[in-house]
């Protein structure tokens, strides 16, 4: 008998979800998604932009693998990106959570992080995986003011970096040799192609 996927009201009633197993999920309109295990690829691609970030001087406590970002959407939504880079003012936010609700989710109230990277998962333009890439994502963290957003599409062979202007990103792809710019962390030197490869 296959039980049902509860639903959810509330971030906290997720928050206190526990289904005893170690399946990654994101909540999306209240609903569980279960996530595919982690490509090694894109983890390989996530753990170079890690030390690439702390090369450039920014602090381990505000880089991220595994956090999950509270957005806005039709029901309770949170997202779980493959890297986030959080400022200092959303690292105190959760740095201030007290004990009992010691958690790695952005809530809606606190600062937004400064950067989130999204490593695209394969699909065609209909598929879910693009939708939830090119559609929902972008819609969802310009919506809470999240000032850059990178999307890594090893399939295209593309990065574009996504920097909200006036409540809406602007995008600009960057392949091969071309220097990845982006606006919060000029002094970043990778070009497109090193950041893909590390995938390889």
């Amino acid at each position: 008998m296959t039980q049902a996927k509860p639903r959810f009201r509330t971030i906290e009633e997720y928050l206190d979800y526990d289904d005893g197993t170690d399946t990654r999920y994101e909540l999306v309109d209240g609903e569980l998604v279960e996530l595919p295990p982690e490509s090694r690829r894109n983890h390989k691609i996530a753990s170079f932009l890690f030390e690439a970030f702390l090369k450039l001087g920014i602090a381990s406590d505000l880089l991220t693998i595994g956090a999950q970002i509270e957005v806005t959407s039709r029901k309770v939504t949170a997202r779980q990106p493959d890297l986030v880079v959080l400022s200092q003012e959303c690292a105190n936010a959760l740095d201030a959570l007290p004990e009992e609700a010691d958690s790695d989710v952005i809530r809606a109230g606190m600062p937004t992080p400064s950067l989130v990277i999204e490593i695209v998962s394969p699909g065609k333009a209909s598929s879910d995986n693009y939708q939830r890439d090119y559609v929902e994502k972008p819609r969802e963290y310009a919506a809470r003011g999240i000032p850059e957003f990178w999307r890594i599409d090893r399939p295209r062979v593309v990065v574009m970096v996504l920097n909200l202007e006036d409540g809406i990103y602007r995008s600009s792809e960057f392949r091969g040799s071309d220097r990845v710019m982006s606006p919060t962390f000029p002094d970043l030197q990778l070009t497109a192609e090193q950041i893909l490869r590390a995938g390889r």
